[in-house]
């Protein structure tokens, strides 16, 4: 039997309050990214939990070479078309580069323009320290936050795994404590060893989403177009594709352009007649 929802019976809205149930009842969630309305129904029709309006976007939409040039403008039309196309996931929106670091009040102002022009239910932040701060500050403020800790895109210097040391561990251990205090309803871990996963996971209350980070999380993310294989170039460690949608991509266009300079498109079934004896009245006015 298909795992597939049925498109019959619309599923109730996911919430955070779904999430903690999921955790406790140790029930997987499932999380993907994704940046326009086409993407938003895929995922909504797939049936995931929850979608992320990732600032990854920056790369497999934008055609920065990292997520660091996004802007919070671009980010906002981008989570508008998703929030427009959901109706069952929870949509988080991440709060791009320079948008919340430099202070509280930064960082709730752009939270709550998130929340007032996306619709979201939630914002994702990224790393320890003095984002902890942040969190708590836009969590006092009434906006719900995921806390992102290990690989952090946004002010990354080695985009190799983390936390391979102890002591390494040991940072990631505190910095997702320190959010899970500062009121996040939830965590991405990135690219962690699973040891790593395993040592900290008995500590946290809060469900805590993987990717990259073994099997041992409450649940696991990918980007779209990861996934389905549309981006270019060799895929990360952890990403686990399964179609390849961009060699059918190709081979569609590549076909058409075929068609067009054979003539075979547009053939007779591709366009529109007039109506009965318009045509000889036509050649009679012109």
């Amino acid at each position: 039997m298909s795992d597939a929802p049925d498109a019959g019976s619309p599923r109730p809205r996911v919430t955070i309050e779904t999430l903690a149930e999921r955790k406790a009842r140790r029930e997987p969630i499932v999380m993907v990214t994704a940046y326009d309305h086409p993407s938003a129904r895929a995922a909504d029709a797939a049936g995931v939990d929850v979608v992320l309006v990732g600032d990854s976007a920056a790369m497999t939409v934008l055609g920065y070479d990292s997520t660091v040039p996004i802007t919070a403008d671009e980010m906002i039309m981008l989570a508008s078309a998703v929030r427009r196309g959901l109706t069952s996931p929870l949509m988080v929106a991440d709060l791009p580069f320079g948008s919340y670091e430099d202070s509280d009040e930064q960082a709730v102002a752009t939270a709550r323009r998130f929340a007032e022009s996306t619709g979201c239910d939630a914002v994702k932040i990224e790393g320890g320290g003095a984002i902890v701060d942040r969190a708590r500050a836009i969590v006092a403020a009434g906006i719900p936050v995921m806390g992102h800790v290990g690989l952090t895109p946004q002010t990354a210097v080695d985009f190799r795994a983390q936390g391979r040391t102890a002591e390494a561990a040991r940072d990631i251990r505190d910095a997702a404590l320190a959010l899970q205090d500062a009121g996040c309803f939830a965590l991405v871990f990135e690219a962690i060893p699973g040891d790593v996963t395993e040592a900290v996971m008995p500590g946290l209350r809060i469900p805590v989403i993987g990717i990259g980070a073994g099997p041992g999380t409450d649940g696991q993310v990918l980007v779209f177009h990861d996934l389905l294989g549309i981006s270019e170039g060799r895929p990360a460690r952890f990403v686990k594709r399964y179609v390849d949608l961009r060699a059918a991509m190709v081979a569609g266009v590549a076909a058409y352009a075929d068609d067009v300079r054979s003539r075979r498109y547009p053939a007779p079934e591709h366009g529109y007649a007039m109506a009965a004896g318009e045509a000889e009245r036509l050649r009679e006015l012109l």
